[in-house]
């Protein structure tokens, strides 16, 4: 099977993404801006098309599309299979229109991400209306939730598989866990709702004495969140690390019992995944993917509403540690994402043989 990735080639994503399909297909890869380094180890350079534009996150992305044509004759001379789009707004749309302006015979797979189906169409008719049009092209497309799967049927998708994008290998264990170490590591910006993870914090630590907060990444407002520390006191028990290499994170992981992840929208997020693998409980926001993680009476996480209620929550968990052990069982049986592509290249093989 010839395979083309169109995507951001400088996500960590599409880069695993393409760890894991390069054993299994002819794999080719375009990008709308450059390559991340991981990518010269697996595919040799004529392989990779560099479009090197500056793509948008909210959408809109014009400088994405001006690069249709060079896309375009690029993917005549491949002749592939499948286009495997990720991020449909924008990536999807350009294997569509390639396939109709080239005419090209390569049948479109799609995997959605997350905000491109679950914010972008309500933007506004025109942004609805291209997603749809992207969906119905698609013979197959992927979901990470069973939410997000049943807005991309509701939309016109043919057919969709349902699969986290899960983890590429359960993590190593052996550090000892800090029964009141928290550990938050989302983007610092507003879609992820920080400042409901310092409030929430700060309801535990007024509780509890030991209880510590390491929080990792960065973004637009963490000076406004670092104020918020001081403002409640707790500049000693709250630690801003920034970005983390992927040893040092695991660290954290491995450290902390407690993770926070508290987004305005979601679907299933790796990084819970990741927390779960470590054995940590995930306390995360009333999102109905988040639901389908965690689930309700489960025993596998919370599922926070109130950020003053949060410590009532953490006193259901009579054994945090037997939790934490259950949570990485689970990551095992439904969270690995090796298994998941095998059967997403069974499925297209299928339609291969079986589609006209």
């Amino acid at each position: 099977m010839k395979l083309v990735l169109i995507g951001d080639g400088e996500s960590p994503h599409l880069l695993k993404w393409a760890r894991a399909l390069q054993p299994q297909v002819e794999l080719w890869a375009a990008s709308s801006r450059g390559f991340a380094p991981g990518f010269d180890a697996l595919l040799p350079a004529e392989r990779r098309l560099a479009m090197h534009s500056d793509p948008a996150h909210g959408g809109g992305n014009v400088a994405v599309l001006a690069k249709l044509p060079a896309l375009g004759r690029w993917l005549s001379r491949i002749d592939a299979d499948w286009l495997h789009a990720h991020y449909l707004t924008s990536h999807g749309t350009l294997a569509w229109a390639a396939k109709r302006g080239w005419g090209l015979r390569a049948r479109i797979a799609g995997s959605a991400w997350g905000s491109d189906i679950l914010v972008t169409p309500e933007q506004g008719w025109a942004y609805r209306w291209l997603t749809q049009r992207v969906l119905k092209a698609c013979a197959l497309t992927t979901s990470d939730s069973r939410h997000m799967t049943q807005r991309m049927l509701a939309l016109g998708a043919r057919e969709v598989m349902t699969f986290p994008f899960g983890l590429e290998a359960l993590p190593k264990q052996g550090a000892r866990k800090s029964p009141w170490l928290f550990f938050a590591n989302r983007g610092l910006e507003p879609i992820y709702a920080p400042e409901r993870v310092i409030t929430a914090f700060a309801a535990v630590a007024a509780q509890q004495a030991e209880a510590r907060l390491v929080v990792a990444n960065d973004g637009s407002l963490r000076a406004a969140l670092e104020q918020q520390v001081r403002a409640l006191g707790l500049a000693d028990k709250v630690e801003f690390v920034g970005r983390l290499d992927a040893k040092t994170q695991g660290g954290c992981y491995a450290r902390a019992r407690w993770y926070l992840s508290l987004p305005q929208s979601d679907s299933v997020a790796v990084s819970v995944l990741e927390a779960m693998a470590h054995e940590c409980l995930p306390i995360l926001s009333d999102l109905p993917a988040n639901h389908e993680l965690v689930g309700e009476g489960a025993g596998r996480g919370l599922i926070l509403r109130d950020e003053a209620r949060l410590p009532g929550q953490l006193d259901a968990f009579a054994d945090p540690e037997g939790a934490g052990v259950a949570n990485r069982a689970w990551v095992a049986e439904h969270g690995l994402f090796g298994p998941a592509v095998g059967r997403f290249l069974e499925r297209l093989k299928h339609i291969e043989g079986t589609a006209p």
